[in-house]
This record gives structure tokens, sequence and C-alpha cells, in this order.
């Protein structure tokens, strides 16, 4: 073999060797240190991009979750004064009845100022209900899509009340009515959706459309068909109170809650509400009965209303808490190191180490054999 002295090409290969197994030794050292597979985008720049992305969504995954918890709290806070007022309502239920009967005799005026007082009570808490000092059940807290005009009035016609198009789309829907099969079809932006119509109390769910419509106990069904027929309008406010429970920037990922108004000039459906002065005489609080029963009704389908929404809320919680685990489960699969695998590695590339070390030495040593041609 050839001996030289100028370039050690041995001691160069193991020197080039011993820096790989060095810089593998720090790298498993990184990785083992940080729990992470990729410490910096050099280490995998197309997984550092896309689990980047899944971080960003598993933190707003979390401000989602975060924001369900405080909306139930708002909603139970409304639900809260809610109830409240039902009692007062019970109450009221029963001064009336026995302000209706003769032997009240003159005591009808303490039963009258103890009416006023629960009507004003009613009123106190439809004011001063607030979460996060916004105000809940005062009518303020309303928003989504609203009626406008159209051929068709549905808010006006007889015997129809409660007309929900809180989450309908902005367009125009057209109602018609099929007399012989007593259906209404509402169509827009070309899907059509058909129900039956009957005679007496019901309600009309459009679900396509996410609209309904509630009837009394007296609508006849052709009249109710022929009133609601024709074109109605429906136009975003603008002001809906919507919360965020998704991660992304869609309708999907909002729910719009509207709170009804609890004042008592609002709650009602069909009848002239409750007031004061109701009882002054047996026979108004005779003729307020009914209306007492419409407001706690009509109290009955807001509370129903809040329910619903909490269930939703719930359902969605439990949607996130199933996406926040897979997308994590994702991102850990793409960012976090393999602990066995990498503690393999790092044993590895330490005996290289050492070995290489030991290797260089000798590689150095070599040249010191050409002293022996000098010997003579």
């Amino acid at each position: 073999m050839g001996l030289r002295i100028q370039n050690n090409i041995t001691a160069m290969n193991a020197h080039r060797n011993l820096q790989i197994s060095d810089a593998g030794l720090g790298k498993s050292l990184e990785r083992l240190s940080s729990g992470y597979r990729i410490n910096s985008a050099k280490d995998d720049a197309a997984g550092l991009a896309i689990s980047q992305g899944f971080r960003a969504d598993i933190a707003s995954v979390k401000v989602a979750q975060r924001n369900i918890s405080e909306a139930n709290a708002l909603l139970q806070t409304a639900e809260g004064a809610m109830a409240s007022v039902s009692d007062i309502l019970t109450r009221m239920k029963e001064l009336a009845t026995q302000a209706a009967s003769a032997n009240v005799g003159t005591d009808i005026t303490k039963l009258s100022t103890e009416y006023d007082s629960l009507v004003g009570e009613i009123n106190r808490i439809a004011d001063s209900t607030k979460y996060a000092g916004t105000l809940l059940v005062n009518g303020s807290f309303t928003g989504g899509s609203t009626l406008t005009a159209g051929t068709s009035t549905w808010d006006t016609a007889a015997n129809v009340y409660d007309i929900n198009v809180t989450n309908a789309a902005s367009a125009a829907y057209v109602v018609t009515y099929s007399a012989t099969a007593d259906t209404l079809t509402m169509t827009s932006g070309g899907v059509s959706q058909t129900i039956a119509v009957a005679a007496g109390a019901q309600t009309l769910n459009f679900s396509t459309f996410n609209i309904s419509l509630k009837t009394t106990a007296v609508a006849v069904a052709d009249t109710v068909g022929t009133a609601l027929a024709g074109t109605q309008t429906v136009s975003n406010s603008g002001s809906a109170k919507n919360f965020q429970i998704g991660y992304e920037e869609d309708s999907n990922s909002q729910l719009g809650i509207s709170l009804g108004d609890l004042n008592t000039a609002a709650l009602k459906d069909t009848g002239s509400g409750v007031a004061t002065s109701d009882l002054s005489t047996s026979a108004g609080a005779l003729s307020k009965m009914s209306d007492i029963d419409d407001a706690i009704d009509k109290l009955s389908s807001l509370r129903g209303d809040i329910g619903a929404y909490q269930n939703r809320m719930g359902y969605a919680a439990s949607n996130l808490s199933i996406t926040l685990e897979n997308f994590t489960a994702a991102e850990s699969v793409i960012r976090d190191v393999d602990m066995a695998a990498e503690m393999t590695t790092f044993t590895k590339n330490q005996i290289l180490l050492q070995a290489g070390t030991a290797m260089l030495a000798q590689a150095n040593m070599a040249p010191q054999n050409l002293l022996s041609l000098f010997g003579g």
C-alpha cells in the first residue's frame, strides 16, 4: 500500500464518519430532551407546516369549548329569570281565580294590589336580568332574520302566532296552499317542502328552511292556508347574537340565539296580555284568566327555546371534544418523537461515536509506521 504523510486519507475518513455520528447523537439528544421529532423547520419542513395548521385548529377548538361553556351560563341565567316569572304567573293565576269569585267581597282591592305589584316585578326582572352587562330578556337580545314586506303577511294572519324565522336565510319564500289535500308548500331557491295543515292548534314546521309557525285552537285549515299563501320575504337584521362554537369561518361554526321578551306587554301570543288593574273587578279578573294562561304558554315556549339551545350546545361540545382528540392525535403523529425508536437511534450513535473516536486515534497513529523506513 502507499504510505503518505501529507494527507492521511484514513484519518480524514474516520473523522468524517465521527462528525456524522456526533451530529446524529446531538439530534437524538435534542429530540429526547424536547419530546418532539420536529424542533425546527429543517427537521421536516412539510411536517412542520401541516402540524402548525393542526396546532392552530386545536387552539381554536379549545376556545370554542370555552365559548360553549360561557354561552350555557348565559342561557342558564336567562332561564333562571324565566323560572321566576313562571312562579309569578302561577301566583297571578291564583289571585285571578280568587278575585273572580263573588265571595271575595271588598278584599278584591287587596288582591288587585298584590297582582299589580307582581306585574311590576315581572317587568323589573325583564329589565334587570343581565350577563356580563348585557340585558337578556327585555327583548334586546334578539337578532337573526326577520319578516319583511311581501304579498303575504304571516305576522298578521288570523290565528297564526309565534312565527320563528330567526335562523332562516335571507330570501323570498313562496307558499302555495292546496285546499283539496290540505297542504302547504314552501319554495325558495329551487327547493320545496310540503307539510300538512289541519284545523286547531298545531305547529307548522318548515324544517328545510328553519321556519316555523303555530296556529291557535280555533284555526281553520282553509283560512290559515289562504292567509299564508303568497310570497313572504325574510331578511337578516344584521344584529344576530351569534356564538362561535366551531373553529372555522363559516355559518356552520356559529349558533344564532334569540331570547324572548319577558315584559308583560310582550308576554302574550293571541291574548291582550297582563297588566295592572286587571283584578279591579271580579268580571275583569274572570276575563283575564285566559290571558294569564296565554302568558304562561308563551313563557313555556320561550323556556323551551332555551332548552333547545342548551341541548344543541351540549351536542356541539361533545363533537368538539372528539374533534380535539383527533386533531391532537394527528398533530402528535407528525410532530412528537417516538421515544423508544429515538432511544435506539441514540444508543447506535453513542456507540458509533465511541468507536469512531477510537478509530480516528488509530488512523492518526498509522503514519508513524513510516519511521521504520529510516532505521537503516
